[in-house]
């Protein structure tokens, strides 16, 4: 049994990994087996979609995510089409212009805006997040570079100040997901829905954890070393836990 390592309601043992372990599985995923980026960005999205829908229960709920550039933004955007498509008041809020966004978050985002959502205006944020059931952390994944600045430290700081409940994606924005160490400003989750495996950063975050399928084989995780047997079941989401909170 490794320290490292986190525990379903069922008993059954999952490895974390590192930032760098799972660059490197991102990796394998996208040049090896040919699973493209936006294909994993869509089962997170849509994992993402059923958790708010868990922690809310209805569909005229109001949710507002927060985005950005990378592949955390993405994910989160993705989300925020599948909330969309069920009803939900989705606000948008990106750390950033909609210009700016490139890549898969630049995808979704077209994608949202030909459905007639929009990014919020700089004005209209901290109202919105403050009449928000839930606010969405998609800033930041697993990349942290340094401490949080800018726009994303103020969204970070408004997040924690103003929103009644928070649900993060992947990582609490912020945070080393290798040491669990903030260099900075963190978002203080009350859940967080890791992706793929779980980080070894998050064991003493606040709030529950979750892990998503995203839809990586076991095999790729095998040329890393690592023994992972498939753990969902007929889910596509599942509650961890940390060893001591197991054992106790």
């Amino acid at each position: 049994m490794s320290d490292q390592a986190f525990w379903s309601d069922d008993g059954l043992e999952i490895p974390a990994l590192t930032a760098a372990q799972m660059r490197e599985v991102d990796r394998i995923a996208v040049e090896e087996f040919d699973l493209s980026i936006l294909q994993m960005m869509e089962n997170a999205g849509r994992n993402l979609a059923q958790n708010v829908m868990d922690m809310l229960g209805q569909t005229a709920a109001q949710v507002t995510i927060l985005a950005g550039a990378g592949g955390n933004g993405g994910g989160g955007l993705c989300g925020a089409r599948h909330l969309h498509n069920r009803g939900f008041n989705v606000n948008l809020v990106l750390d950033r212009g909609a210009d700016a966004l490139r890549g898969a978050a630049s995808h979704q985002l077209h994608i949202l805006q030909a459905a007639g959502l929009q990014a919020l205006a700089p004005s209209e944020v901290e109202g919105t997040i403050r009449r928000a059931d839930l606010v969405v952390d998609a800033l930041i994944g697993y990349s942290l570079r340094g401490t949080p600045r800018r726009r994303v430290a103020e969204l970070i700081a408004l997040c924690n100040q103003c929103a009644r409940r928070v649900l993060c994606l992947d990582v609490p924005s912020g945070l080393d997901v290798t040491t669990g160490e903030a260099p900075g400003l963190v978002v203080h989750p009350h859940r967080t829905l890791t992706l793929a495996l779980p980080k070894t950063g998050l064991r003493d975050i606040p709030g529950e954890l979750y892990v998503a399928d995203i839809g990586i084989p076991p095999e790729v995780y095998r040329q890393l070393g690592l023994s992972v047997e498939p753990f969902f079941g007929s889910a596509y989401w599942i509650r961890l836990r940390a060893k001591a909170e197991h054992s106790a």
